[in-house]
C-alpha cells in the first residue's frame, strides 16, 4: 500500500522488506517498527521466501530511534524498549538475511546491519555509533554488533562516536562487501543467488549452528555434530542433494523460480 513505511515483496524467492519512510531518514519511529516486525513475520514464514533482503528509499538506510518521539518519553516508554524484537528476529531467522545499503547507518541502523547474515553496501556508504554524542548508551545494538566487530574497533568506535566509511566497515567485520553504487544491485544478486542454492532446512540448520555458543568438552561436542550431520545426511534434503549431484541437475531447492 501507498501509505506504508515497510514494503514487503516475494519474488522469485527473495523476500524484499524496503524501509520507505525517507522524510525521517528511515528513523525507527514507532509506525515503522511496528510494521518492520510485521513484515519480519511474514517474510520468515513464507515458505517461497528463501532469502530475505532489508533495504531501503531514500538517501539513508536507518538512521536509528526517531528521536522527536523519545524526548519527554520516561525510560519504560521509550521505542528503544521495542527494538530488541527486531534484532532478535533478524538475527534468529532461519531464513538468511541479506542487508542492501545505498546510504549511511547509525545507530540502531547500524545494529540491524550487523544482525544480517550478509550485508553488502555501497563503498560511499558511511557508518557511525552515534549515541554517546547524544548522552545514550549503544546497549541494545550492542548485542548484535560486538559479535562482528574487531574488539579495539569496538571500543574506539563505541566511544568516540567517529563517522567510518565502507571500507573499514569491511575490515572491522560489520559488511560483508562494498561496491561501487552502480555493482550494488549485482552484488546483492550475487549473494541471493549463492544462498538460494543452499537447502532450506541445511541453511536454517547451519545458520543455528554459527548462532549457538558451544558447550561441553570437545568429545561431547563432536558427539552431538556428528548426529547433527548423520541426521542431514538420511533427511530428505541431504539425498535429495546427492541425487542430484549424481544426476548431474540441480536439487529441487535451487530449481529457477518464476
Amino acid at each position: 500500500m501507498a501509505d506504508e513505511l515497510v514494503h514487503l515483496d516475494v519474488e522469485r524467492g527473495a523476500a524484499t522488506i524496503t524501509l520507505d519512510s525517507p522524510a525521517n531518514r528511515n528513523a525507527l519511529s514507532a509506525r515503522l517498527r511496528r510494521e518492520l516486525l510485521a513484515a519480519l513475520d511474514a517474510a520468515i514464514a513464507d515458505p517461497a521466501a528463501r532469502v530475505i533482503v532489508l533495504t531501503h528509499t531514500g538517501p539513508v538506510f536507518c538512521a536509528g530511534m526517531d528521536l522527536k518521539e523519545t524526548r519527554g518519553a520516561n525510560a519504560d516508554d521509550q521505542g528503544i524498549m521495542e527494538f530488541p524484537a527486531i534484532l532478535d528476529r533478524i538475527w534468529t531467522s532461519p531464513t538468511p538475511v541479506l542487508a542492501r545499503l545505498a546510504g549511511p547507518a547509525r545507530a540502531g541502523g547500524v545494529g540491524m546491519v550487523a544482525a544480517c547474515d550478509v550485508a553488502v553496501a555501497a563503498d560511499s556508504t558511511t557508518y557511525a555509533f552515534s549515541e554517546v554524542r547524544i548522552g545514550v548508551v549503544p546497549a541494545v545494538i550492542s548485542v548484535t554488533v560486538l559479535p562482528r566487530l574487531a574488539t579495539r574497533a569496538a571500543h574506539e568506535l563505541f566511544l568516540t562516536g567517529e563517522t567510518f566509511d565502507a571500507d573499514r566497515a569491511v575490515r572491522i567485520g560489520l559488511l560483508t562487501s562494498a561496491v561501487p553504487a552502480a555493482d550494488l544491485d549485482a552484488e546483492v544478486d550475487r549473494y541471493v543467488g549463492m544462498l538460494r542454492l543452499g537447502a532450506p532446512g541445511a541453511l536454517a540448520a547451519t545458520k543455528q549452528l554459527l548462532l549457538d555458543s558451544p558447550t561441553g568438552s570437545m568429545a561431547e561436542r563432536f558427539a552431538a555434530m556428528q548426529r547433527l550431520s548423520a541426521g542431514f545426511f538420511a533427511g530428505e534434503e541431504g539425498q535429495e542433494g546427492m541425487r542430484a549431484f549424481a544426476e548431474k541437475r540441480p536439487p529441487s531447492w535451487a530449481a529457477p523460480t518464476s
